[in-house]
């Protein structure tokens, strides 16, 4: 007898991307063609939090120009070494909050489920840097606590798949634990917060927008764009696809020195957003982490920046300026 021979697995192409993402700090020097001098508080650095951004994304700057919008959300630099006292590691409150592993419960009607410690791209500022993901997080596929705890909770209609990044599981993984999620009566909509869509827009596979378009849950997609030049056709035509499949499109940008700390910077981000079917919705004050107080805009230069916005664009396009406090029921509006 013949025996029969497994074919085998081809693996997606966006997790091909997402193995060969850059880690080395001289290696995406050298592809910005940038001097030496920037390697040694490059390496330093990153030996306290990884560098790792996908090459496409890389193709996105500009050689030759250390400061480029996007080279600076993911270049590693001496000055995280030293931060203020009040920059913190667990800046908001994230720990205090979790009712079970993984399982953050800060506002009514909402959880967050911390789904995997693993991004695609790591943003200096990211205000999880310092999370403890090997002690939060469940094992594979084992959300029994979790699911536990929403059932018991008939007041949550809304569950958040947040991380790390959850785009960063697989397909197989994501539906499984939708299909929990859809069996729980009181949920209502499934929200997702990731950066994949913009660093890796080939992550949007005809196999997610399958599971996004047949879940019970209504899904809603809240990206992660902070400078109008990472906006590009790819991550256009992936916005295209999620909207044609029924999800809800959002944005949430940080407000970071030498990225976005200008108006033309913020317009230009809330028109482009629009043009492709994404909503501008939050621009948060940064979070003050332990490593970033480099990016730290000061509140009233904030309120500046968001009055002037105000003027400048109609009232849909203009992101509501919010900041998080510890403890607080809900994300804090900063008036101007």
């Amino acid at each position: 007898m013949i025996p029969r021979i497994q074919p085998l697995r081809q693996v997606p192409s966006w997790q091909t991307s997402l193995a060969q993402c850059v880690s080395d700090p001289e290696e995406l020097l050298q592809l910005l063609e940038l001097g030496p001098e920037w390697l040694p508080g490059a390496r330093t650095a990153a030996d306290l939090f990884p560098l790792r951004v996908p090459r496409g994304y890389v193709k996105r700057m500009a050689k030759g120009d250390p400061h480029d919008p996007l080279l600076r959300q993911v270049l590693p630099l001496d000055q995280e070494l030293s931060s203020p006292p009040e920059f913190v590691a667990d800046p908001t409150g994230d720990l205090p909050a979790m009712v079970a592993p993984g399982v953050l419960h800060k506002y009514h009607g909402r959880v967050l489920l911390v789904t995997t410690g693993a991004c695609a791209v790591h943003c200096r500022y990211c205000f999880r840097r310092h999370f403890p993901y090997a002690e939060a997080n469940p094992a594979a596929d084992q959300w029994n606590d979790a699911v536990a705890y929403l059932r018991g909770h008939p007041d949550v209609d809304e569950v958040i798949l947040s991380g790390g990044d959850p785009l960063v599981l697989s397909d197989r993984r994501l539906q499984q634990l939708g299909e929990q999620l859809d069996a729980i009566p009181h949920l209502k909509r499934l929200r997702l917060h990731t950066r994949l869509p913009v660093v890796l827009p080939e992550r949007i596979t005809d196999d997610l927008l399958q599971w996004l378009r047949n879940s019970r849950l209504q899904p809603v997609l809240v990206m992660h764009v902070n400078h109008a030049s990472e906006l590009n056709a790819e991550v256009a035509d992936a916005c295209a696809r999620l909207a044609r499949h029924g999800v809800t499109l959002l944005n949430q940008a940080v407000l970071l020195r030498g990225v976005n700390d200008d108006p033309d910077s913020l317009v230009a981000l809330s028109e482009r957003l629009f043009k492709i079917g994404v909503i501008p919705y939050y621009l948060h004050l940064l979070d003050p982490v332990q490593g970033a107080a480099h990016f730290h805009v000061e509140p009233r230069q904030a309120q500046d920046l968001a009055a002037e916005l105000s003027a400048r664009l109609p009232g849909y396009l203009v992101p509501r300026l919010v900041n998080e406090v510890p403890g607080a029921p809900g994300k804090s509006a900063l008036g101007f």
